[in-house]
């Protein structure tokens, strides 16, 4: 099933590589971009490198167009490892890798979605709020500016066949309860998993998006009704809804 916790680590971190490892979230992203201050480049992809040599991990890039691009590029291809590119604005870019995560945070970004999820190297779309509010002039923790860029990312990944995308960050780290509606509101959207900035939102991030008793209930009814149309708790049954009941069940 496709991944749902996405853990940023600061590159520059070694003594914590390890500790996210340890933390059970999916994927674990050293980060060579937002966590490393610009006089500590150098060192991080240095230290990402040595750890690569050795394991796996996904590597946050520094942005096309940032004087540590190219270095950042030729490290991850040398090692292969999967990459996430973020500022995503240009299919040309996603191109050159083998495998990337595309962190679409721009209003440019979002505009060519559709572009981005089809380059075939794209195996997934993830959303930066944090930045597009920046851009947009928008309070990133309010939902409502973000909806129509959420849903283009959606359309985006399953018009080409990719996981549902990954959803940004939740900066606080103190408050569960924000975390948890968070989440709810990136699933209803149709998001499919969450960035993470620490190893304690891990467990509630994936509990989130983990089907509820109640909609594994529903999803047996709707299957032990059968394939031709019928009626499950007074609604209709038919293939769209048996499609998505498997769906529930499978997750």
């Amino acid at each position: 099933m496709p991944a749902t916790t996405f853990l940023f680590v600061p590159g520059d971190r070694p003594d914590r590589f390890g500790k996210a490892v340890a933390s059970g979230a999916d994927v674990v992203i050293l980060d060579l971009e937002d966590a490393v201050a610009p006089a500590e480049k150098d060192t991080a992809r240095a230290e990402v490198g040595a750890w690569l040599a050795r394991k796996e991990a996904m590597v946050r890039i520094n942005a096309p167009g940032t004087p540590w691009f190219d270095a950042d590029a030729a490290l991850v291809a040398e090692r292969g490892a999967p990459v996430v590119v973020p500022k995503a604005e240009t299919p040309g870019v996603l191109a050159k890798f083998r495998e990337v995560v595309a962190l679409v945070e721009t209003a440019r970004g979002v505009e060519r979605a559709g572009e981005l999820a089809a380059v075939p190297s794209v195996t997934r779309l993830a959303f930066g709020s944090v930045d597009l509010a920046a851009e947009l002039g928008v309070a990133p923790e309010d939902p409502e500016p973000f909806a129509y860029a959420r849903s283009r990312l959606v359309v985006a990944s399953a018009a080409v066949g990719l996981a549902p995308p990954v959803d940004g960050v939740t900066t606080d780290l103190t408050d569960d309860e924000r975390l948890e509606a968070d989440v709810r509101y990136a699933r209803r959207m149709g998001f499919g998993g969450k960035l993470c900035v620490h190893p304690r939102q891990i467990a509630l991030v994936r509990a989130g998006f983990a089907p509820t008793e109640a909609e594994r209930e529903w999803a047996r009814k709707v299957l032990a009704a059968g394939e031709s149309a019928s009626t499950v708790d007074g609604s209709m049954v038919d293939k769209p809804v048996l499609t998505r009941a498997r769906r529930i069940l499978e997750g």
